[in-house]
């Protein structure tokens, strides 16, 4: 995984700052491999409760995650009860790495 100690310290806080307890994020995608270089940061974020206005939440998360780590692009994928379910969340949660 390629992500310091300290990445994954901001990425965590900042999805719970958002979310509140209870959150669960996996990093996925390219960060995941450690041979390969570069690459923005995948992130599925996970919570139990139904989430209005998902597209809101995601670009807030992936604005201040990416901000935390000095501009470096961010993806987020949210997943809750009330969201169609797609394969990609299947790839990262079969092929990603919880935070």
């Amino acid at each position: 995984m390629r992500l310091t100690a300290a990445q994954i310290d901001t990425i965590k806080s900042t999805a719970q700052a958002v979310l509140g307890q209870g959150v669960q994020v996996t990093l996925f995608g390219s960060r995941v491999d450690d041979a390969q270089k570069g690459g923005d940061v995948d992130l599925m974020v996970e919570v139990p409760q139904p989430l209005k206005e998902p597209a809101l939440i995601a670009a807030r998360i992936a604005s201040l995650v990416s901000r935390g780590l000095q501009g470096r692009k961010v993806d987020v994928l949210l997943r809750a009860p009330n969201l169609m379910e797609q394969p990609i969340h299947r790839i990262a949660a079969q092929q990603g790495i919880a935070l």
